[in-house]
């Protein structure tokens, strides 16, 4: 029993499809050099953000990562002022100067995204708190990679998040790099939705090429925190087709390979949702 409506569920597609296109074409201007500030493309991903965002009330508040578009357009950020952020103009959505990585949104409940590995993760805390202190019935969530689970933040926030029974969500968007180190490479077991048991609160592993699942699963969660439940820990497991940083395959460099890239792009989350629908 799913709790996307049929409307719902074409928007999630849609959500999707848009985030892809436009990251798509910020792609191919990239490479006219005329955006001065870097860009970490989640193309491959787009069905974590979909999903989250759509689980998420008008009021709820969210904080993300330096792979940002998607979380900006998912939750309803301007698209004329992410591109004029892009390139620098003071009609963007941090006037020119936060670029790619540093997007704001807070008309829509966006109020920050960080290039700061795991900075954001106690920013959602503070921010669950605040919203719990006013009673405010607002939920805060933080969307981070597999990388920011290494940074005692993270632990101190889950550890923070659990003992006062804060409104907040924890969403791991594992794509299983950190920049060019794999998962196995960085961390002695592939248990990330298991870390949550230390905490006592919940943890989830879920496919995070599944937009469906990915929203059902932030749903329980923001919904749990909304009456009283307190913090959850959901993992979504996905993956970059492009590089960690720019547009361009980075195969070359070694660190995966062609076969990886491609078994990952025919779990393409677009066209399987797609597909799905029809």
């Amino acid at each position: 029993m799913t709790h996307a409506t049929a409307d719902l569920q074409r928007q999630l597609y849609r959500s999707m499809a848009r985030i892809r296109q436009i990251e798509e074409r910020i792609a191919e201007l990239y490479a006219e050099q005329q955006m001065r500030c870097p860009c970490h493309f989640s193309i491959g991903q787009e069905a974590v953000v979909a999903g989250a965002c759509a689980a998420l009330g008008a009021t709820d508040l969210l904080f993300g990562t330096y792979r940002s578009h998607g979380i900006y357009l998912a939750r309803g950020g301007s698209l004329p002022a992410l591109i004029a952020e892009l390139y620098g103009k003071q009609t963007g959505c941090t006037h020119g100067r936060g670029g790619s990585m540093q997007l704001v949104a807070p008309e829509v409940g966006l109020l920050c995204t960080s290039a700061i590995v795991g900075g954001t993760i106690p920013m959602a805390v503070g921010a669950a708190l605040s919203a719990q202190l006013r009673a405010t019935g607002q939920v805060a969530i933080a969307v981070f990679g597999d990388g920011a689970t290494e940074e005692g933040v993270f632990h101190e926030s889950a550890n923070f998040a659990s003992l006062k029974h804060l409104p907040v969500v924890l969403l791991c968007e594992n794509n299983f790099y950190a920049c060019y180190s794999h998962q196995r490479n960085r961390q002695p077991a592939d248990n990330i939705a298991d870390r949550a048991a230390a905490y006592a609160i919940p943890g989830h592993r879920i496919d995070g090429n599944d937009v469906l699942a990915v929203f059902e699963a932030t749903h329980e969660a923001v919904q749990r925190a909304r009456h009283g439940g307190g913090p959850s820990l959901i993992e979504c497991r996905t993956y970059r087709w492009r590089g960690h940083v720019g547009p361009e395959d980075d195969t070359s460099l070694g660190y995966r390979s062609v076969q990886e890239v491609e078994e990952w792009k025919s779990r393409d989350p677009v066209a399987r949702y797609g597909e799905q629908l029809l």
